[in-house]
């Protein structure tokens, strides 16, 4: 992008900035432009970021709820001695160690997450700012041309509006002269009968 270092980034520098694939009005933009190639692989991209972001959430939740469970039937086999709980007590503590595991796992990369999801929605923000300032210039430029050649028009048909007087006043002097001259009766021979609220001869 040509611009979006030196301009963009300075203007959204320490800004909050929401996440733009979830927001309605981010996504009525584009129904007033057209997005490109790059919007659309950071959209992309940021929606799998917050897909991954809400499978981990969500994963957590049950890992976490699974290892109580665990850990509650360790605490009640412990109590009961009988002769299967010791195996039972072996297995859940190693399923218990694969839940930690995984915790461990998903919260290095949910704290992960955030900064990513930050960077890509910045870079999000700065393509459509892109877009956006390439149609508004080019706009801008059209409706100056569009201004430019109104302010023209209006000037000829101010030229033309004095011209098409002009011819009108001298065409009725010229009709009143000759009625003057020659009288109706010649006047109708000729067929001209002129009417001055029409501005044309019959």
């Amino acid at each position: 992008m040509s611009r979006s270092d030196d301009v963009y980034k300075p203007a959204i520098e320490g800004k909050k900035i929401p996440v733009l694939t979830l927001d309605h009005k981010w996504h009525r933009l584009f129904t007033q432009i057209e997005t490109n190639s790059e919007i659309s692989s950071y959209e992309k991209e940021l929606n799998e970021l917050l897909k991954r972001q809400g499978k981990i959430n969500t994963e957590t939740k049950e890992i976490k709820k699974l290892k109580s469970k665990l850990m509650e039937e360790i605490r009640e086999s412990s109590m009961d001695e009988g002769s299967g709980n010791a195996a039972k007590i072996e297995e859940n503590k190693r399923l218990v160690e694969e839940c930690n595991e995984k915790l461990d796992s998903y919260q290095d990369e949910a704290l992960d997450l955030p900064a990513k999801i930050n960077e890509v929605n910045k870079k999000l923000m700065i393509a459509t700012m892109e877009v956006c300032y390439d149609d508004i210039k080019t706009g801008t430029e059209e409706i100056n041309e569009i201004s430019e050649w109104i302010d023209e028009i209006r000037v000829e048909l101010k030229k033309k509006v004095v011209r098409k007087q002009e011819k009108q006043q001298r065409i009725q002097d010229l009709y009143s002269y000759m009625h003057d001259i020659f009288g109706a009766d010649v006047i109708e021979i000729f067929d001209m009968k002129y009417n001055p609220d029409e501005n044309k001869l019959r």
